[in-house]
């Protein structure tokens, strides 16, 4: 087996269907399985798979998991040389699925692969980040930060500190040294926290232009608004929890806690100015700071 494919669905139907058809359509010659981990979803998508996918394996799941266990049920099924974990919300475009496929067995040294992500309009999306350590953290509170990624602009392969989990190729035989997902990860930070034990462990985590999948952004989080921060928020505190420790994490929360702050004063500010948008950014921002205490993580020592 060349490549099993890893795909978590919680309420993106549609989205899943054409993920899906692109997949079918992009695989060739390889020897491939698919997996789809529905998440307790209400909108049919169970009974779409079945129905319109019966070559793919599906896992349904009674409770929404989050990204980390659900990907891991199927993860612990693989069984191809390399996997790639894929969001519903992507298409996945022309040869890309064996050109990563042919790039891992030809570089053993490369533990995690991301392709080029493309935006709606076909824009390059930034997919290869740093690590979001304490100085970048205080640097982004400042407005200092720059958020260009670092593949923005470059045409080789290259080395990463983090590879987007939107599209993520990794070897079988370095995960199975590394591990499977920290499933104490909901839904962000999982993906870096995987990316840093890989190259802690000796494995290259790379990003090669080697085909090109779309990422529309969104998807099961579209709908969660300040939820979905204050979710970013409790991965990164844990992340820093886990490779940091306490005090590491209390720098991280406090450093949130300013940049949040300061956005929604300043933002609220610019609202009294009647700039347009402004009122709604402030709303997000407080909405941000009105839950912000319950964004440290469960079972992290301060």
């Amino acid at each position: 087996m060349d490549l099993s494919i890893v795909i978590v669905n919680w309420n993106t139907h549609q989205m899943l269907r054409d993920c899906l058809l692109s997949v079918e359509a992009g695989l060739g010659a390889l020897r491939a399985e698919v997996f789809v981990v529905d998440n307790a979803s209400s909108d049919g998508s169970q009974a779409m798979v079945t129905r319109d996918f019966p070559q793919v394996r599906l896992i349904c799941n009674a409770a929404n998991l989050g990204f980390a266990a659900a990907n891991n049920q199927a993860l612990r099924l693989a069984r191809g040389r390399h996997v790639l974990l894929l969001n519903t919300d992507t298409l996945v475009h022309g040869r890309v699925l064996p050109e990563a496929v042919a790039f891992l067995d030809a570089h053993p040294k490369a533990g995690i692969l991301g392709p080029r992500i493309l935006n709606r309009d076909g824009s390059l999306q930034g997919s290869a980040s740093a690590f979001p350590s304490l100085y970048r953290l205080a640097r982004q509170t400042l407005g200092l930060h720059k958020a260009e990624a670092p593949n923005m602009g470059r045409q080789g392969a290259h080395e990463a500190e983090v590879i987007s989990g939107c599209a993520m190729f990794v070897r079988a035989e370095a995960m199975a040294e590394v591990g499977l997902l920290d499933e104490a990860f909901f839904f962000y930070g999982e993906e870096t926290d995987w990316c840093r034990r890989f190259s802690r462990a000796g494995w290259a985590v790379v990003f090669a232009p080697v085909g090109e999948v779309t990422h529309f952004g969104g998807g099961s989080v579209r709908r969660l608004n300040h939820r979905r921060d204050l979710m970013l928020t409790e991965g990164t505190v844990r992340l820093h929890a886990k490779h940091s420790g306490p005090l590491g994490a209390l720098a991280c929360f406090a450093l949130l806690a300013v940049f949040n702050a300061s956005r929604a004063l300043g933002w609220g500010l610019m609202a009294l100015a009647r700039r347009p948008d402004a009122a709604a950014r402030a709303r997000h921002f407080a909405g941000v700071m009105a839950g912000f205490a319950k964004a440290w993580p469960k079972g992290a020592r301060a």
